[in-house]
């Protein structure tokens, strides 16, 4: 019996490397597993400060593009994770089995902490982790999807698992994480040494979701390029072969297709047709969007039912936890 659970903060734009790498494989892996939760995370999205009249928007934004890119209600439990007390709940409890050497290793937190200074950075940036193996650990959730990155996580997941399991009896399912391996990791469009986050300091770095087509085509334009002028992929040309992973992911073309097709061809060609293939790819998803984020009430019944199924099964695990360790009566 295959159970996933995921989710993506609500922070900051979703842009392409977010839907390729996570919500296009979660629409598919729906249905191949015996149950699928996708969470949107805003208890991890306050670990860092947010503003609360944007955060509310964005937790309703990203909602409706899960089901706007085809995650299905009916056979997914989608809610939003502070509706759901148990997750702050479990994480205490886990809290209280985790060393501090344990997050003081996870780099996740190195690299936020630098950016931030660790001195002022927040306990529940430090602790990020903790709730996240809550998050899992509620849902009896047998593997993740992750990219490499939340790798990491899901061990430490994993080792708090069986250290309750050990010293408490069977209680969790011991999770494993699902790497994607066959998606080209989505890079920066002004940097593609680094990968395309919405956290960058400057817009020119991902394309939105939501971008409209003139957006998307000046993001593209001015994406950065390598030196020489053949169009194809390899180490030594890490702008154009960010490029043309992207055309591949949305064109359903292989990357040694597409660079056959531009045999000969300047830079600016490949890209005024990969923000013709952009473009055309999320139209779809952005028509379904607008429908659904102006049916709030729509909206917000789902959410309410995905709460309330996933409470079902994250109120049952946490009693089972409470009890084991003695707490209530």
């Amino acid at each position: 019996m295959k159970k996933i659970f995921s989710g993506i903060q609500p922070s900051g734009v979703i842009h392409l490397g977010n839907y390729l790498g996570a919500i296009k494989q979660w629409v598919g892996l729906q249905d191949q597993v015996d149950g699928a939760v996708f969470c949107v995370v805003d208890l991890h999205a306050i670990t860092v400060p947010q503003n609360p009249v944007e955060l509310r928007q964005n937790i309703l934004s990203v909602a409706a593009l899960y089901l706007a890119a085809g995650i299905d209600p009916e056979k997914s439990i989608i809610f939003v994770q502070s509706s759901r007390p148990e997750h702050a709940e479990l994480a205490w409890i886990l809290n209280t089995i985790t060393k501090m050497g344990e997050l003081s290793r996870m780099t996740q937190f190195k690299d936020k902490s630098q950016k931030e200074n660790a001195e002022v950075a927040s306990v529940g940036l430090f602790d990020y982790p903790v709730l996240m193996a809550a998050d899992i650990l509620l849902y009896n959730t047998t593997h993740v999807p992750v990219g490499e990155d939340q790798k990491q996580h899901v061990e430490l997941a994993r080792d708090l698992a069986t250290r309750f399991n050990s010293k408490y009896g069977e209680t969790f399912v011991v999770p494993e994480p699902m790497i994607r391996k066959e998606s080209a990791r989505i890079m920066g469009l002004d940097d593609p040494t680094k990968k395309m986050s919405k956290s960058a300091s400057s817009p020119l770095n991902y394309i939105g979701v939501l971008d409209d087509a003139e957006t998307i085509s000046g993001k593209i334009k001015r994406a950065v390029t390598d030196s020489g002028n053949e169009i194809k992929a390899g180490p030594e040309k890490p702008a154009i072969t960010n490029l043309l992973n992207i055309f591949s992911e949305v064109s359903g073309k292989s990357v040694a297709e597409i660079e056959q097709n531009f045999v000969g061809k300047k830079y600016g060609e490949l890209k005024e047709s990969l923000t013709e293939a952009i473009i055309s790819y999320l139209a779809p998803i952005q028509k379904k969007y607008d429908e659904i984020i102006r049916d709030h009430d729509g909206l917000e019944k789902v959410l309410s039912d995905g709460s309330q199924r996933a409470g079902d099964i994250a109120s049952k695990t946490l009693s089972n936890v409470k009890e084991k360790v003695g707490l209530g009566l």
